[in-house]
């Protein structure tokens, strides 16, 4: 059980939850000189050790809600209309939409969905992993290439592009990563999706925003501020 691991991916929870080695496998080290080629500021995810399949069913799990690596505006919580929420269960904290409303999902820790809008959410997924750390399993491009290529074999979707990747360090040090990408798909049209994941005590933490952003229908700046302080917020709870 404690070497399954699911990531938020798509609009639905959905698929078996992959299995990770204990060893990083031949497939991925040669992936390690991509280390090189990541800035060492504001970059995100790395290889962690995980096999083809179960890399792939990660990627798409974690391609369910999307991000920018922007500042948001300085703006209050309170202009925002953001909460802040904390699962002290699963140790992990962020901020969330004060209106929006908590559903039940399969496979997600925690999910919010924005009222009369489904397509607009944003969730959590908690897993066991054999991970100490993000760094382990690859850099942030690695791990972005690899969302993105699992959103394009989805048969709903008609075309995915990566917008960017952040790193920042977490409680106690954490490694997190951010990654930020748009998605067209037969399933509800252009969305833009913000995600978050980052290891801590063997549990893989991810963190998944989608939001409508149509042509006809852009997402507008006070809603971007408030999908980018959620992004931020996202991290292991404090120990009290």
């Amino acid at each position: 059980m404690a070497s399954q691991i699911c990531l938020p991916l798509s609009n639905h929870y959905h698929g078996s939850s992959p299995k990770l080695p204990s060893s990083i496998p031949k497939a991925l080290k040669h992936h390690s000189h991509e280390n090189k080629k990541i800035p060492s500021k504001d970059t995100l995810p790395s290889p962690l050790t995980l096999s083809k399949r179960s890399l792939n069913s990660s990627a798409i799990a974690l391609i369910i809600i999307g991000f920018s690596p922007r500042n948001a505006k300085a703006l209050s919580v309170k202009d925002l209309e953001i909460e802040r929420y904390v699962d002290y269960e699963q140790v992990f904290t962020l901020l969330r939409p004060s209106s929006w409303i908590k559903v039940e999902k399969a496979r997600a820790t925690v999910l919010f969905e924005e009222a009369n809008v489904g397509s607009n959410k944003v969730g959590v997924v908690v897993n066991p992993v054999r991970l100490n750390s993000l760094g382990e399993f690859g850099t942030p491009q690695f791990v972005a290439n690899k969302l993105i290529l699992a959103e394009k074999r989805k048969e709903s979707t008609k075309d995915a592009e990566v917008i960017g990747v952040a790193k920042r360090p977490g409680q106690g040090g954490l490694q997190v990563y951010e990654f930020e990408y748009k998605v067209d798909s037969t399933r509800g049209g252009m969305k833009r999706i913000l995600s978050v994941a980052f290891v801590a005590s063997k549990r893989l933490y991810l963190l998944n925003i989608a939001h409508s952003d149509k042509p006809e229908s852009p997402l507008d700046a006070h809603t971007r501020a408030m999908l980018e302080e959620i992004l931020h917020s996202f991290d292991s709870a404090p120990s009290t």
